[in-house]
């Protein structure tokens, strides 16, 4: 992706702290009953920030708990992670991305809808959807802070020199299809592949209207309508030619700096890069739309990172609260009002939209409403962060024309269906 993936996820260095424990400077045994520990990460001083302010509103509406933050950088902070968890010190509250979880579910408790009422939180504060985010395999591990999903971003200036048409809200993959091969043309390229699982797996979920895993998490990349899809999507460039193969499997972000260099038409992304593609540096007037959809509509995944509490937190009931409070109407009010990142709960998302430059408001809002009626959970199976390290440097023989889609993701679910 160009940025880390979704709400406060910026992988600049920042202060590291020690990522142990659920109370204070103690852990295990020793650690004290009122303590609550917030693990999370921050990539900049204005995401640490932005966490106190939130921990403020939590230590205001629980007075009587001793409430804390940490912090670490976003690679250190899971590594971080997996010795806590393997050791029995996670805190009791601890930041978690979609992504990630299906290699930490071992150390969050299952939140039920008795811990989710003791929270204070209802299912429906949330957008329809939200509380997938967190969920593997049907178990919700945690409760989300911001949603995000899956965009077209379209170069208005290079469609209007091409008389091409401009995707719009309900467009198909016909009408995708036509629009890359309009703006195909003097030395411009209509579409611009992804690399990244999410920029790529896009569009071929959106058109098989299956995901790459089944819903128990057994791996199901062999597919026949989602290896179509991919061979489809894959044929953008060694068939169609609306596309240029990518240079290297160093070049992670392909797509989204090809989008931003005016190299090409159209580009997939996350909601998370909507106001930087809206304000890109090269100047160029900038649109979005949903994902074409398929024969069975538009499907897209919902995304997006919260707070989980820890099995072994040893007072579940404190730590309830304090989740309660981070994903609270003053917490949530927060992050929407100061427009980093889009809301889970659905009274405050209208603040966000709030934030938005005046004339790009009423677009971002329509698009946002419409690509987020038709989403799923992603679904991830054990092995998936190898999946995506097999797949993407393999995607560069396949954009190349040394090797098909389907061969590629036949060998990941032999290596990786356990």
């Amino acid at each position: 992706m160009k940025k880390a993936h979704i709400g406060i996820m910026a992988v600049a260095a920042a202060t590291s702290l020690a990522l142990t424990g659920c109370g204070g400077g103690t852990t295990g045994a020793d650690a004290s009953s009122d303590s609550i520990v917030i693990d999370m990460w921050s990539g900049s001083e204005d995401d640490t920030a932005a966490l106190e302010a939130q921990l403020a509103i939590a230590k205001e509406e629980n007075p009587d708990l001793d409430i804390s933050l940490r912090t670490a950088p976003w690679g250190d902070y899971f590594t971080k992670m997996t010795t806590n968890m393997a050791s029995g010190n996670m805190a009791c509250i601890s930041g978690m991305n979609s992504g990630m979880l299906s290699g930490y579910t071992a150390g969050f408790a299952e939140l039920t809808a008795e811990d989710m009422n003791a929270a204070g939180l209802a299912e429906e504060d949330f957008a329809p959807g939200a509380l997938d985010i967190l969920k593997n395999k049907g178990t919700m591990f945690g409760v989300p802070f911001d949603m995000s999903t899956m965009l077209t971003f379209y170069n208005e200036d290079l469609l209007k020199a091409a008389s091409a048409t401009t995707p719009k809200i309900g467009w198909t993959f016909s009408d995708f299809e036509k629009t890359a091969k309009e703006a195909t043309k003097d030395g411009k390229s209509g579409f611009a592949v992804g690399m990244g699982d999410f920029q790529w797996q896009a569009l071929p979920i959106s058109k098989a209207g299956v995901q790459p895993v089944k819903e128990d998490g057994t791996l199901d990349l062999t597919n026949p309508d989602f290896v179509a899809a991919s061979e489809w999507y894959a044929g953008l460039v060694t068939k169609e030619k609306v596309a240029v193969p990518v240079a290297s499997a160093s070049d992670t972000g392909w797509g989204e700096n090809q989008f931003t260099s005016g190299n090409a038409a159209m580009a997939v992304d996350g909601t998370w890069n909507a106001v930087g593609y809206l304000n890109n540096d090269s100047g160029f007037a900038a649109g979005m739309a949903p994902l074409p959809a398929g024969k069975d509509g538009a499907l897209g995944l919902v995304l997006g990172s919260g707070y989980g509490v820890s099995k072994e937190c040893k007072n579940k009931e404190g730590a309830l609260k304090v989740l309660g409070s981070l994903l609270g109407t003053k917490s949530q009010d927060y992050i929407a009002s100061s427009g980093r990142s889009y809301p889970a709960r659905l009274a405050s998302q209208p603040l966000y939209f709030e934030t938005i430059d005046a004339k790009y408001r009423d677009q971002v809002k329509s698009v946002f409403e419409a690509a987020f009626e038709n989403v799923e959970g992603q679904r991830v199976n054990d092995q998936w962060s190898k999946v995506g390290t097999f797949i993407q440097p393999n995607l560069v023989s396949v954009f190349n024309g040394q090797d098909s889609m389907s061969k590629v993701l036949e060998s990941a679910q032999q290596q990786f269906a356990k």
